[in-house]
């Protein structure tokens, strides 16, 4: 086989030449990572809906009434 110069390569052979030169990662996912902070507010969180228990109606009535007063 003749040796043709990468630049030389058409788009198509470019391409195949790339990908054999490319190596996998086999297991490893290269993304980067970082677990979220425990000390930092997470809004998310806070929006969240919850339903009371049997035990917690009444505690969760008379929260939930005192925090509407308070915006008004």
């Amino acid at each position: 086989m003749k040796f043709v110069p990468y630049d030389k390569l058409s788009k198509k052979k470019k391409r195949e030449a790339d990908r054999a030169r490319r190596g996998s990662w086999g297991a490893l996912n290269p993304v980067t990572r970082r677990t979220d902070e425990a000390k930092v507010y997470k809004r998310s969180e806070s929006k969240k809906i919850r339903f009371p228990e049997d035990g917690e109606a009444d505690l969760f009535i008379l929260l939930q009434n005192k925090v509407l007063l308070m915006g008004q």
